[in-house]
């Protein structure tokens, strides 16, 4: 579990939290979650996505059950630089669509004395590593995997299984487009797409 700090409020101290898992598995409602605390107490907070996520708001980050939370859409994590440099807390929704240079940007802010706290899937639709999210897991002092729950299996869930068309590794969708599956069903799901 992560710590929020609240000792030598006065002195500036930095860390990383990063929270990941699957599609479904209430990352974004964690870090909406966190982010509130935050301006709950008074602290100065700022929270980015990257400009490609519409799916329910251009301006909001937005859970799927329609919490929400005003934001700023970024194209490059070289923004949060000049955005952030005057904050006490960040948030990044959508953390594997960033560019590769996100976990230095993030890192950069922590050794500034801010807290970066990062919402990402960290694997694809075909279960591999997904874009930035090793290493700002590697990076991080603080990691919080959350599970949705399988379909098929009801077992924990931390596979982000595309049930629609399309092989492009960037497709924005929701349940029309994904289901979360445990290891076992989507290890059956992706033999059976192979066979057919």
């Amino acid at each position: 579990m992560f710590l929020e700090n609240t000792i030598n409020r006065g002195r500036k101290h930095g860390w990383i939290e990063v929270i990941c898992g699957s599609m479904f598995s209430g990352k974004t409602e964690e870090l909406i979650r966190r982010m509130k605390r935050a301006e709950f107490a008074k602290m100065k907070v700022e929270i980015f996505k990257p400009k490609i996520d519409v799916r329910y708001s251009e301006e909001n980050v937005v859970s799927h059950d329609q919490t929400a939370i005003r934001s700023t859409a970024i194209e490059h994590s070289s923004q949060l630089l000049i955005l952030a440099s005057d904050v006490e807390v960040v948030g990044i929704d959508e953390a594997q669509f960033f560019d590769e240079g996100l976990p230095e940007v993030c890192n950069q802010l922590a050794n500034m004395g801010i807290r970066v706290i990062i919402a990402g899937l960290d694997m694809d639709y075909l279960g591999r590593p997904f874009g930035p999210m090793p290493h700002l897991l590697a990076i991080a002092e603080f990691v919080t995997k959350v599970h949705a729950i399988c379909v098929q299996t009801g077992n924990l869930a931390h596979h982000s299984y595309r049930i629609s068309e399309g092989d492009s590794l960037v497709m924005l969708g929701e349940k029309e487009s994904y289901i979360p599956l445990s290891r076992e069903a989507f290890n059956e799901a992706m033999k059976n797409k192979k066979q057919e």
